[in-house]
């Protein structure tokens, strides 16, 4: 993808997609990420940019004030280990089945649910417009809630069907994942999978490329686990909604309701696409991709890392409302950029497994930043331009400043011109907060 960064493992920004029927097929943790189910989602509100500019500062302090943010942030959705079972194998649903995740792994998720974490994650509100090494990896390098205002629309047919109708109106998009549980989960596979892979001969030039055949004992475990992990991230994500709305709504002296902060779309960008095991069954998998490679129908596990499912109109696996536009794709900006909703095409599905850009992608690393720019030089640019922030620590400014980013709307347009998404709308930020 052209917002592509090295990182471990696979590059992010990269797509891969192994056959399912293949026994010989892997799954590799350092395709998915440390951060599993990194992803962004998108609120809309009945709010225009001149009803949120002169509480513009009080709004992103409350935003601060309900998300708790930062590495060590603890959550203040009360969550019992019987709530953490159920959110990590059922999502949202918050089932009563047993979840496959280890009991350390657990254990870090435990305090942080409806937590933003640390590094370019973010919370925010916009218009519409030294490196770890070995196995630890850094468990949350993006956390972020941005107040977004639309600053251009491209396709107003398909923002309607958003319940985006006017310039200036106000959104706002959360960017986390699943916090210090997915990091573990992650690491117990890949160690799993080096002994894996000497049983069974598998050579890689990366340990952070350590695999698994996927039918193995150990491919099946990472699977479930992923699943799980992905599923707390997503409940991570909508209890952080329910905070944001509670933010509005103090501020706004309003109800959620009445501010029609309804919920555009959450997306992930760091996943490997099999669906939840069936333990009654001999198949062992169930609605996985089903993608035409050489000319016939393949059952694929699509390993996105720092990239999005971008699935074209019609597709059986978007929802009801979006079958008409395509799956809509969420891209973040940095704090000071502009962010993008574009939609899937039938294009990308043919040439890239219906995968698109995640981001601007990085242009320098996270301590060339630290050295680079001085933290009170980059809030100052940001306040010229009107944007509000709070952020957890200093460092975090520098090195998710704009300046350490490619352009993400050069990505978007290389993505738009070559067809594998479609633009819709353009966000500005106006109130970012930073984990």
């Amino acid at each position: 993808m052209p917002d592509v960064h090295s990182g471990y493992g696979f590059a992010i920004g990269n797509v891969a997609a192994f056959d399912m029927d293949d026994p010989q097929a892997i799954v590799s943790p350092g395709g998915v990420g440390f951060d599993i189910n990194c992803g962004v989602r998108l609120i809309r509100t009945n709010l225009t940019e001149e009803d949120v500019e002169p509480v513009k500062e009080a709004l992103t302090q409350s935003l601060f004030d309900h998300i708790p943010v930062g590495v060590g942030g603890q959550g203040i959705i009360p969550t019992t280990m019987a709530d953490l079972e159920a959110a990590l194998e059922m999502g949202v649903d918050w089932s009563l089945r047993r979840a496959d995740v280890s009991l350390r792994a657990k254990k870090r998720g435990l305090p942080q649910m409806g937590t933003l974490g640390a590094g370019n994650h973010y919370a925010g509100l916009g218009r519409l417009m030294d490196q770890p090494r070995g196995w630890a990896a850094s468990a949350v390098r993006s956390a972020r809630t941005q107040i977004e205002v639309v600053e251009e629309i491209f396709d107003e047919w398909v923002a309607r069907k958003m319940g985006i109708d006017q310039k200036g109106q106000v959104c706002v998009m959360i960017h986390s994942g699943s916090r210090g549980l997915g990091h573990q989960v992650a690491t117990d596979a890949l160690i799993e999978m080096e002994r894996a892979m000497a049983r069974d001969r598998i050579a890689v030039n990366d340990r952070q490329l350590a695999c698994a055949r996927i039918g193995s004992r150990e491919g099946a475990a990472y699977l479930a686990a992923m699943a799980a992990a992905a599923n707390y991230a997503w409940v991570n994500r909508s209890s952080m909604t329910f905070l944001a709305r509670q933010a509005f709504a103090k501020t706004f002296g309003s109800t959620p309701d009445d501010l029609d902060m309804a919920l555009i779309y959450d997306v992930s960008h760091n996943i490997a696409k099999a669906r939840e095991q069936e333990r009654a069954r001999a198949t062992p998998f169930r609605r996985v991709e089903e993608h035409t490679v050489d000319g016939r129908p393949r059952r694929l596990l699509v390993h996105r890392k720092g990239s999005t499912r971008a699935f074209p109109p019609h597709h059986p696996l978007i929802p009801l409302d979006y079958q008409a536009t395509g799956q809509p794709v969420l891209i973040g900006g940095t704090m000071g950029t502009c962010s993008y909703v574009l939609t899937g095409t039938d294009q990308g599905f043919k040439e890239t497994f219906g995968s698109t850009c995640h981001g601007a992608g990085r242009a320098r690393s996270r301590h060339s930043a630290r050295s680079a720019l001085d933290y009170r030089e980059v809030l100052d640019a940001l306040k010229a331009k009107g944007v509000a922030i709070r952020v957890a620590s200093p460092s975090l400014v520098m090195e998710e400043a704009p300046e350490s980013y490619k352009d993400v709307s050069a990505v978007v347009e290389t993505c738009h011109a070559v067809g594998i998404s479609k633009k819709a709308v353009k966000l500005r930020p106006i109130g970012v907060v930073k984990g």
